[in-house]
């Protein structure tokens, strides 16, 4: 005879010797009602064998001989206890099979070109009431690679005008780094510095705050729209737009790191090995 295994188990309560034990292998439910219970424990008996020992976890049943409506998602396997032969009745699944949903493979450009850059700052100095702000914003992140919190939290202390320096501090425990500005950007940041003499941030609201993340997110979508861009443009696209402008100009891998700040190496690489530039000697005579 075999000795009873330990099993998650339903017992109903017929002949003693001759119980019929339903291992359910997945996750049960019970709804509630009586006659219904949410999972039972099959433990080894210590009487040679013949009678298992069940102890109910979470038991709702109404009576012993009420019977068990359970809902199963997997296999389940009926286990005969108290004849000399195990019978294994393979039952259908419950569980109803979900076909998998066919995903759009098509990867849209994330980073936006020179010429795209230039087109969506002249549409921001004509768009709205701050469009030298705007510009000057959209510029800064630009030259800088600055992601959307960075250039919405910087300050004039950040910013020597008169040396042509930029302290730029990242995120995300990035590297901080300092930039040469240009002569461009130095201009376009004097004439926003002599807008807001006394503010502490860059960029701030009419409000007097600083810009935040999502405002500056709104501003480049709307931008986006009105200049047609033809697929929708986010901030980021900003730093994207850095980082492959550099690499296709042949700047060093390792150089390009320590100017986007990124702490492994990894996240610089994406920009070098999409580079055009670097297959331009191929094939020459």
């Amino acid at each position: 005879m075999l000795a009873p295994s330990r099993y998650d188990c339903t017992v109903p309560a017929q002949t003693p010797s001759l119980m019929s034990l339903t291992t359910l292998k997945s996750r049960r439910w019970a709804d509630g009602t009586a006659g219904r219970c949410s999972a039972w424990r099959h433990r080894r008996s210590t009487s040679h064998g013949r009678v298992a020992r069940a102890e109910s976890v979470g038991l709702a049943a109404d009576h012993e001989g009420a019977p068990l409506d359970l809902t199963v998602q997997e296999m389940r396997v009926s286990h005969t206890v108290g004849t000399s032969k195990a019978r294994f009745i393979r039952m259908k699944s419950t569980s109803k099979k979900r076909t998998p949903s066919i995903v759009n493979l098509t990867v849209e450009r994330r980073y936006l070109t020179q010429r795209e850059i230039e087109r969506l700052m002249d549409r921001a100095r004509k768009h709205g009431r701050y469009g030298h702000r705007d510009a000057t914003m959209i510029l800064v992140a630009y030259r800088h690679g600055l992601r959307a919190s960075e250039v919405c939290d910087l300050q004039w202390q950040q910013i020597e005008l008169s040396e042509g320096r930029l302290h730029v501090h990242r995120v995300k425990s990035g590297i901080p780094s300092v930039h040469p500005i240009r002569g461009d950007e130095m201009r376009a940041l004097r004439k926003v510095r002599r807008d807001y003499p006394k503010d502490a941030y860059v960029f701030v609201s009419e409000r007097g705050g600083p810009i935040g993340p999502i405002g500056f997110h709104r501003l480049i979508q709307r931008l986006g729209e009105a200049a047609k861009m033809p697929f929708p443009i986010h901030p980021h696209m900003l730093r994207h737009a850095c980082g492959f402008k550099l690499a296709n100009d042949g700047h060093d891998t390792r150089a390009l790191q320590h100017y986007l700040g990124h702490k492994n190496i990894q996240h610089t690489v994406r920009y070098t090995e999409m580079a055009p530039n670097r297959f331009k000697d191929f094939w020459r005579d």
